[in-house]
């Protein structure tokens, strides 16, 4: 079963789970109440629903408090559409029916080298001669008991 961490109340003394997070604009003299972060943020509160709704401000201070509308925090037949186009482009071969497929070599071309699963391919026009044979380059005619 694998281990779910939830993000607690940020109070002293408080196990509560966070379901808000308060941050602050002190040059606006305002504390913002919003949703949960989606991560933990340095400078912000997480908290807990009893703490979120006895929140004060300094005197002074305005409170702005963001409440989402539930029903737009749920999917959208638009949010469904582009899941379902991901999914599909993700799911399209990455090559044109009848072109070579990725680990041939195109005509007209000649890998001059590789490494790993990276080749270079160059033209055929512009490919680097072939080495010598070995032996041949090093064969002077002589046998070797001369």
């Amino acid at each position: 079963m694998p281990c779910v961490s939830r993000r607690r109340c940020s109070k002293p003394s408080c196990n509560g789970t966070a379901v808000s997070t308060l941050t602050y604009v002190y040059a606006d003299s305002t504390a913002v109440l919003g949703p949960l972060a989606t991560y933990a943020e340095p400078h912000c509160y997480d908290l807990c629903q009893m703490h979120s709704e006895r929140l004060t401000a300094p005197k002074g201070w305005e409170i702005v408090r963001i409440t989402p509308d539930p029903d737009a925090l749920k999917p959208s037949s638009d949010d469904l559409e582009a899941l379902a186009n991901a999914v599909r482009e993700a799911a399209r071969p990455r090559y044109e029916p009848g072109a070579p497929l990725p680990t041939e070599v195109p005509a007209g071309s000649v890998e001059v080298a590789r490494k790993g699963h990276l080749r270079v391919l160059a033209s055929v026009d512009d490919a680097p001669a072939p080495l010598q044979d070995p032996i041949d380059f090093w064969d002077d005619g002589r046998d070797f008991d001369d």
